[in-house]
């Protein structure tokens, strides 16, 4: 059976409040309306955890904005949250919107891995869905992913499809990834996201037509390098036919799957045992990973190193069975 990989995850998150006001967004909360998330509540949420086989926390954060007062109380609090993953044994992957390279510096010291989506990358946007969305201005997420590259930031990114862009875009957006991927080869994963509707966004718009996520997948997979895993979301495929056929076209990840999806709430994660059943029928084979592959492991900070290694002789050792 060839393997398609996942996450074991959980996600945790500082606040909800962001000074972006994209049309399409089930997340955001308006700022000074959200209390941070405690390093005590933190604690209690991750502590049971530690012997259900999870393995990453996601930190995923709304938006303070660069120049607000908050944003160092901010910024600090994510850095406390990604220490105390890593004091119970997680490995913490951080994607909390467009950082400093100061900023992403201070904390590959305590991620393995970090992330940003580009969405898409045509300005048409700006006068749309992102009129509000200052952060989302595509100069500004294509620097992260430079930066990220100079700092040898293992990292994952991604396409949200069906927020009215065209083809053309796609492939615009893909050829932005790959070419710079070659010149850092950083990028882990690029997800192809396919745009949900849920009940908190702004206005009313219409799904991303599931059956033509297989599609954009096969021109991910010609566009991307071959190293480049791409990321789709089961919880977001209405169908066992479709996340077939996105596998058939060339998807090998499934990403991270925990209790719920913070993006996208209305639409529950399956069960990773459901998934890998539903997979075995069709002579895939559903395998945990890290949120770091492995090919980027001498990248890692030195205090990083240990756990990584630990977690990897876990997963030789034990196999799937301890993580369903």
């Amino acid at each position: 059976m060839s393997p398609i990989t996942y996450s074991p995850a959980y996600t945790l998150v500082p606040t909800y409040e962001c000074f972006n006001r994209c049309t399409y967004c089930n997340f955001r909360a308006e700022p000074g309306t959200d209390p941070w998330m405690t390093l005590e509540h933190a604690a209690s949420l991750l502590a049971p955890l530690r012997h259900q086989g999870v393995i990453e926390i996601l930190i995923l954060s709304g938006e303070v904005h660069p120049r607000s007062a908050r944003r160092r109380a901010w910024f600090q609090r994510i850095y406390d949250l990604c220490e105390l993953a890593l004091s119970l044994g997680f490995l913490p992957h951080t994607n909390v919107g467009p950082l400093s390279v100061e900023e992403m510096a201070q904390l590959k010291l305590v991620n393995v891995s970090m992330g940003l989506m580009l969405e898409q990358l045509t300005p048409a946007l700006l006068e749309t869905v992102h009129r509000h969305a200052p952060s989302k201005i595509p100069a500004v997420r294509l620097q992260q992913l430079e930066w990220a590259g100079e700092l040898q930031i293992p990292f994952t990114t991604g396409l949200l499809l069906g927020i009215g862009e065209t083809e053309t875009d796609w492939v615009d957006t893909l050829t932005a990834i790959a070419h710079i991927h070659r010149r850092w080869g950083h990028i882990q994963e690029v997800i192809l996201q396919p745009h949900s509707p849920g009940q908190q966004q702004a206005i009313a718009s219409q799904p991303f037509d599931p059956t033509k996520l297989a599609d954009v997948v096969a021109i991910a997979r010609r566009l991307l390098p071959a190293e480049i895993t791409l990321q789709i979301p089961p919880n977001l495929l209405p169908t066992t036919h479709d996340l077939l056929a996105c596998i058939a076209a060339g998807a090998n990840d499934l990403g991270g799957i925990g209790p719920k999806d913070e993006v996208n709430p209305d639409y529950p994660h399956p069960h990773d045992a459901q998934l890998a059943a539903t997979l075995m029928q069709a002579n895939w084979h559903l395998q945990p990973r890290l949120p770091i592959y492995p090919q980027y492991d001498h990248w890692l900070p030195p205090a990083l190193q240990p756990i990584v290694n630990d977690w990897r002789d876990r997963l030789a050792r034990l196999g799937q069975a301890e993580f369903r």
